[in-house]
């Protein structure tokens, strides 16, 4: 008997035991923090159908060098899975009609052009992430005869389509085996390709806890991907997503452009991200994606022309920022591309080029401009037009001004903390900071570096 009982008890010790070994690292995974490359990291977003007008992977691997050379650290590839023909929209149809989670789209080339696209980038240090469409399927996807309880059905069971999205179907997260096999599927390209991590589409519309059991087991697989939500809840980054979309930011610069919004505005969106969002929370900040230039005419609508660069200086410098460049804005390509047809840009001048490459390198090269340095607003005038920040971190200060109107404004610093003789980066030259007002030219800007004096005379910091 007292064998049995101390049987019993070592069968129930091992049964707890082995239940805290796996309860205990889901929660240091889900919570272990950003990667450190996306610390002072950008985005770029590759819609491959349109970079060129082959529309493959092989030919979007000549401009590896050019985008290298501009200073990109992260390539978003938009859906390279099969799409599905069933309800296609237009000729091509939508990336996010996804037919094959674990294929290769065949006008983009194989697998095995894909995976020489991702060594060869890693090889330049780019790191690659994919997006990845977890909460419908196309509505030819093999799953549906399959396994035609993974999807949500309506009153007469069919299954159901999201929203006017008519040529996909929505996925049904209380089936457990589907959770497993999408899991599956996304470690496959872990596992075939290396990739550093996913952008999810519409991941708000998923289940939190789905994300949580997925990306868990994605971190076991390669502990430092970068996880990005299209949403904006933060329960999303509670459920162990790095980023989430700056929507409002988007919202309040495009009403500020137009002169529907003060600039001050920006401070009440910084205030909700600081009140709702977990403190490692990071935000991806654009002026323009495949959705937003598609469909709303970003940025050559929205921030038309000269108003894009102190926009774009905006979401390069901000707190808690991951930048992103979508394709053809280095051009820039001030058109619509079609979503559904062949569409190709077309590069020939580059007339962004150079602004991007000095904001990624800016943001690269020094510590206050990196994702995690402290922020803080700053009155520098009329905060209609006139917006300003500061940024800190390991003793050093940069002090950036914005002038968001299509006249000149006059500038004067108020904060005493603020004056000196800190250098104008862009200019490359000390300028005199203090009580004395200054004009700001129509969509200008400013970056000024102050350099502790024990820094300047290479005299060790107390």
């Amino acid at each position: 008997m007292k064998k049995l009982t101390y049987l019993l008890f070592a069968l129930f010790a091992s049964f707890v035991f082995v239940s805290c070994e796996t309860v205990k690292p889901t929660i240091l995974d889900v919570n272990s923090g950003n990667p450190k490359w996306i610390i002072d990291g950008n985005i770029y977003e590759v819609n491959i159908r349109q970079y060129t007008s082959e529309g493959t992977f092989n030919a979007f691997e000549n401009h590896l060098d050019r985008l290298k050379e501009m200073g990109v650290q992260t390539l978003w590839f938009m859906p390279i899975q099969p799409i599905s023909v069933k309800d296609r929209k237009g000729t091509l149809g939508s990336y996010y009609a996804i037919a094959d989670y674990t294929a290769i789209n065949p006008e983009f080339g194989n697998l095995d052009d894909w995976k020489k696209l991702v060594k060869t980038a890693h090889s330049k240090g780019f790191k690659v992430i994919i997006d990845w469409v977890a909460n419908h399927t196309g509505a030819d996807h093999r799953w549906l005869i399959q396994h035609p309880d993974f999807y949500v059905k309506d009153a007469n069971g069919k299954a159901v389509s999201p929203f006017d999205w008519t040529d996909v179907r929505k996925l049904d997260y209380s089936n457990k085996k589907l959770r497993e096999l999408m899991i599956a599927s996304m470690k496959f390209w872990i596992d075939q390709s290396d990739i550093d991590g996913f952008r999810c589409d519409v991941a708000g519309e998923v289940p939190d806890d789905f994300w949580v059991e997925s990306i868990v087991q994605l971190k076991r697989t390669k502990s430092d991907i970068f996880m990005l939500a299209e949403g904006d809840k933060p329960s999303l980054n509670k459920a162990g997503f790095n980023a989430t979309y700056g929507w409002p930011m988007f919202v309040k610069m495009k009403n500020i452009a137009v002169g529907a919004a003060p600039a001050s505005d920006l401070d009440s969106v910084h205030a909700k991200n600081d009140s709702t969002f977990p403190k490692n929370a990071l935000f991806l900040n654009f002026t323009s994606n495949h959705d937003e230039n598609s469909w709303n005419k970003a940025d050559f609508a929205t921030m038309p022309g000269a108003s894009h660069t102190p926009f774009s200086v905006y979401t390069f410098l901000a707190d808690r920022t991951v930048p992103l460049i979508y394709s053809g804005q280095e051009e820039p390509i001030l058109r619509a591309l079609s979503f559904f047809e062949k569409d190709s840009i077309v590069f020939e001048n580059y007339q962004r080029k150079d602004f991007y490459k000095k904001m990624i390198s800016l943001r690269k090269t020094h510590p206050c401009l990196a994702s995690d340095a402290t922020y803080r607003s700053v009155k520098i005038g009329d905060d209609k037009f006139l917006y300003s920040f500061v940024r800190e971190k390991e003793g050093r200060k940069v002090f950036v001004l914005l002038n968001f109107s299509d006249h000149p404004e006059i500038v004067n610093v108020t904060d005493s903390s603020l004056y000196g003789t800190p250098l104008n980066i862009l200019k490359g030259t000390n300028e005199i900071i203090n009580d004395v007002s200054f004009m700001m030219q129509p969509w200008g800007y400013a970056i000024y570096d102050y350099v502790l004096p024990s820094k300047a005379d290479g005299k060790k910091e107390d």
